[in-house]
């Protein structure tokens, strides 16, 4: 009866319950506790916790995946390290909880110490621990150790193989994702929807046009009850990346099902990569018809009209945004370092460290200068003297983050710089010189894909 009053989401009527039990074991307490952590009532979860007797592993779970749960991954990691402390053994599901915080953190080093754990107690190979250490090190820009961590899982499921093929996809591994998808084939497994996914986000990525084709044909032919939304946005960004943008718009009106505004999102990305204004008007009236609040959209455009140097029509789309009361997501870049979050703004001066920052910016700019760099200045979006849109390119966010992991780190370690909007092809450029200037690797997440940066060079081949 408890569990049902919870599960309706009574949570007066269980307490009652609970409180008139003449005997609580640890298992009514640990269904209250879950019950509020579920109803995101944390404070009241935390109470019942402090007071519960003879705690097990299953009542420490709850709160470790409560607070998962409720984005309190700070909390879910400290309870795990008081588990340990008080000589009580995670088990599976403690992995699985805890590595989803060290994922919502994006804090790549508490999950290598999650990590250690797992391997002193002979868990690392299973499958469900594996499977959560390799979405980590996959979401937290450690593509290498993800692959590490897959090899060693035993048991494989369609969960690891989906797992490692969306992870190589989301790094611009585009081979790799197909070596994986074979592997499969030949283990016995029978691919799903978000194994094709997986593989078209892969093809896209990686400019593998006649790939994703062939296995966009495929669904469609022998799968098409599989087939969503999701399938014909990832083909219509191949055919788009491509310069295939004509294609691309024919296959969006001839869809089997309605498109959705992500599939006018792809159309209209790709517009802007290869800078064709019609097509981009002809996407975005199609976004507006479907949602007339889609900032993204108006983004995109008013970038292409910015960077043809079609002014009027970058304000009349801003006036356009005030009017509708629809507000630009604003771009940061972040680096976690030592379990701290520090996040920067384009032209921040608030962090601490800022004039030591802009310092480096300075000395990087000038070596950039020695190697040939030239601001490409299509990427300043707003209608100022050349000089000043090159400052305001110098103040992008991704530049500030990159600063400040160069002055805050060890001399030749990696780092990785976490981005919410598309990565600029200045900054794309700037990066790729900055790592070979420093000799570092330098990862960079943005709202489409892992960019791995070394020597000069990018992963993604500058096809993104």
């Amino acid at each position: 009866m408890l569990q049902g009053c919870l599960d309706c989401g009574d949570l007066g009527t269980a307490r009652r319950l609970f409180d008139e039990m003449p005997e609580r074991n640890v298992v009514s307490w640990t269904t209250m506790v879950n019950g509020y952590m579920k109803s995101g009532r944390v404070e009241e979860a935390e109470g019942l916790f402090r007071d519960m007797p003879g705690k097990d592993v299953a009542a420490w779970n709850a709160m470790i995946h409560g607070y998962s749960f409720n984005s309190k991954h700070e909390d879910a990691l400290m309870v795990f390290i008081k588990m340990i402390r008080e000589g009580v053994f995670p088990n599976q599901s403690t992995f699985t909880s805890v590595l989803n915080s060290c994922r919502g953190l994006e804090a790549v080093d508490k999950g290598r110490e999650v990590h250690t754990v797992a391997i002193k107690l002979d868990l690392e190979t299973d499958v469900s621990v594996g499977n959560s250490l390799l979405v980590m090190y996959t979401e937290c820009g450690n593509v290498h150790d993800s692959v590490a961590v897959f090899k060693r899982i035993e048991g494989k499921n369609t969960v690891s193989w989906n797992s490692i093929i969306v992870g190589s996809a989301q790094h611009g591994c585009g081979i790799w994702a197909l070596i994986f998808f074979n592997q499969m084939l030949r283990t016995g497994f029978e691919p799903d929807e978000f194994t094709f996914t997986g593989l078209l986000s892969a093809c896209s990525r990686s400019g593998m046009l006649q790939k994703g084709r062939r296995f966009f044909e495929y669904i469609t032919r022998y799968k098409s009850a599989s087939v969503d939304l999701q399938h014909y946005t990832c083909m219509v960004d191949i055919l788009g990346r491509s310069g295939k943008l004509h294609e691309a718009e024919e296959l969006v009106k001839n869809m089997p099902m309605k498109p959705n505004s992500m599939v006018w999102l792809a159309l209209l990305s790709a517009c802007r990569v290869h800078s064709n204004v019609d097509a981009a008007e002809r996407a975005a009236k199609s976004i507006f018809s479907l949602d007339p609040h889609c900032s993204a959209a108006y983004v995109l455009l008013s970038n292409l009209y910015a960077s043809a140097g079609r002014w009027a029509d970058v304000s009349r789309t801003r006036v356009r945004m005030r009017h509708g009361g629809v507000v630009k997501e604003r771009g940061s870049s972040w680096v976690v370092m030592k379990g701290k979050k520090h996040e920067f703004v384009s032209g921040d001066r608030g962090h601490p460290l800022i004039e030591r920052i802009y310092e480096k910016l300075r000395w990087l700019r000038e070596k950039l200068k020695e190697v040939g760099y030239v601001a490409d200045q299509r990427f300043a979006l707003h209608d100022v003297e050349d000089e000043q849109k090159e400052e305001m390119l110098w103040c992008h966010s991704e530049r500030l983050a990159i600063g400040f992991a160069l002055i805050s780190s060890v001399e030749g370690s990696g780092i990785t710089v976490m981005k919410n909007l598309r990565v600029c092809g200045d900054c794309h450029e700037v990066i790729k010189l900055i790592s070979g200037v420093v000799g570092r690797e330098i990862v960079v997440r943005d709202s489409g894909r892992f960019h791995h940066f070394k020597n000069g060079v990018c992963s993604c081949s500058d096809y993104w």
